[in-house]
């Protein structure tokens, strides 16, 4: 996909419809997760984006970041011409997370 918004073509792909690779399910499902796919549809309509990975290998991808029943998940996704590529989704720690969870500590 070209053009836009990484935000926008994130939309756009959704509303067509949303894969979710491999990876992704297996993380989603890991009982101290267990994130349901309608909690990572609300993030992706109502997060905000918080890094971008315009030349990731997957194509271009973001985190996305965002509360959904009192928790917060980040979403990593690729936009694609006909779908939206979940690539995982997990809950951000506070070791590796500020306590906004929008910025990564630094090393």
């Amino acid at each position: 996909m070209s053009g836009g918004n990484i935000f926008d073509l994130v939309k756009k792909s959704a509303a067509k419809k949303i894969l979710f690779l491999t990876h992704a399910v297996r993380q989603i499902s890991k009982p101290d997760r267990m994130i349901l796919t309608k909690e990572i549809r609300y993030i992706i309509e109502n997060g905000e984006i918080i890094e971008n990975y315009p030349n990731d290998i997957r194509g271009h991808s973001c985190l996305i970041f965002g509360f959904c029943t009192d928790r917060p998940i980040h979403v990593v996704c690729s936009p694609k011409e006909d779908y939206l590529a979940i690539i995982t989704a997990y809950l951000p720690n506070k070791e590796d997370w500020h306590n906004n969870f929008k910025t990564r500590k630094k090393l």
